[in-house]
């Protein structure tokens, strides 16, 4: 196993290409696609696989957790698992901050507003 090469700038990966930016074999990909339910590549109309960049990401962290870490395949779905739970609370707070900020920036502009539509002396 290579290290992994960067993504190219792309929406959809063939599993050839997958398996040449990650270094991990195409059975293999196969593989975890039954094992990992954040796998899902679509097919063409040929049916041939066409993983999006997601999971191609998603593959990498397997790699990571797998390989570098020494997750087993239990231990690291449970943890990508986690992962992903964790990103979507993240994002809910950052969700939270932004709505703060915004009823800020509103607010700021109604004062900007009031103050433009005060009588000048």
């Amino acid at each position: 196993m290579h290290d992994p090469l960067p993504l190219p700038d792309k929406l959809f990966f063939k599993i050839g290409e997958v398996s040449k930016l990650t270094g991990v074999e195409p059975y293999v990909l196969r593989y975890w696609e039954e094992e990992f339910d954040s796998i899902k590549p679509q097919k063409s109309s040929s049916q041939q696989r066409l993983y999006r960049r997601r999971d191609v990401e998603t593959i990498l962290q397997i790699i990571r957790l797998l390989y570098e870490e020494k997750y087993t395949i239990a231990g690291a779905k449970a943890k990508l698992k986690e992962m992903q739970s964790g990103s979507s609370s993240d994002r809910g707070s950052k969700l939270g901050v932004l709505e703060e900020t915004l009823k800020e920036a509103r607010q700021d502009i109604a004062s900007v507003l009031a103050w433009l539509e005060e009588p000048r002396r």
